[in-house]
């Protein structure tokens, strides 16, 4: 399989932009390594998608410390990067646990012995991810509803290729479009804009050394966990079983989240088989911190 040769890969949205950014200053060759995109790359991104994103953006729905830490990224950013649409087949509220639970994605790749990531869910709307190379990342999703998630995430690398840690925060925006098509299957169409903050000191090294390779790994690893979702959801129809006993045996990933994660699992399931021509979005709001 693809991602065995992608052991960079991590969980997206939520740390994917950030720990590339960082941890692509311990070891070069793992950026070079990075997967094409699903489209155009998403460098040299005009002013007005930069701010489109920004707008999208509920700000007025965000607890004012929210709003104080997104503020702080998006108004001095160090790098911007809007990254290629993803289309993929998934039921919508299968897609949207996955986006908001991504230690299934970690606990699932751990079986397969494709990653060294290890999580901890730290509170409801935050996790940590720690990839054993100098990188410590955590991530809270602090607004989430069916077409927009927002996340913030603070972390920093301390390895080999610099004498003191590098801190670096990040702003993450993820919209989702969902349709059915003719076979009655749920597609959802995402895009993902990220704004990354690394400290003035360091961030000049790092984008002129590393600016390209951090670009083409970010488009990369969003590419293939879209794939990788895209493949979730097929099982999920055609092999609704098989996805539950995987539930049962996920390491990283708490008791009650491998139970929702199988019951997803089965909901989405029936869903497809029952009326398969109805896509049916769970438009519940998530707000955190």
């Amino acid at each position: 399989m693809p991602y065995r040769q992608s052991r960079f890969a991590i969980l997206a949205p939520w740390a994917v932009i950030l720990y590339v950014c960082l941890a692509a200053t311990s070891d070069p060759a793992r950026a070079q390594t990075g997967g094409g995109t699903n489209g155009p790359a998403g460098g040299d991104t005009p002013v007005s998608k930069r701010q489109e994103a920004i707008t999208a953006i509920p700000m007025s729905r965000l607890t004012p410390a929210a709003q104080q830490r997104i503020t702080a990224v998006t108004s001095r950013t160090t790098l911007y990067r809007h990254l290629s649409q993803q289309t993929i087949e998934c039921d919508a509220d299968l897609f949207l646990f996955i986006v908001r639970n991504p230690e299934v994605l970690v606990g699932i790749w751990d079986l397969m012995e494709i990653t060294q990531i290890q999580t901890q869910r730290l509170d409801t709307y935050q996790l940590r991810a720690v990839d054993g190379s100098g990188t410590d990342c955590t991530v809270d999703l602090v607004y989430g509803d069916a077409a927009v998630h927002v996340y913030v995430a603070d972390g920093f690398y301390e390895g080999k290729l610099v004498a003191n840690p590098i801190n670096g925060k990040g702003v993450f925006v993820l919209r989702s479009t969902y349709r059915t098509d003719a076979l009655g299957n749920t597609v959802v169409e995402g895009t993902l804009d990220c704004f990354i903050q690394i400290e003035q000191i360091a961030a000049d090294l790092i984008l002129r050394t590393f600016g390209p390779l951090i670009g083409r790994t970010a488009d990369g690893n969003f590419a293939e966990t879209a794939r990788f979702i895209d493949q979730l959801g097929t099982n999920a129809r055609r092999n609704p079983s098989g996805l539950e006993e995987l539930a049962r045996r996920l390491p990283q990933v708490s008791e009650p989240t491998r139970q929702r994660f199988a019951a997803a699992v089965r909901q989405a399931a029936e869903r497809y088989h029952s009326t398969p021509q109805v896509s049916r979005i769970d438009s519940t709001s998530r707000t955190g911190r």
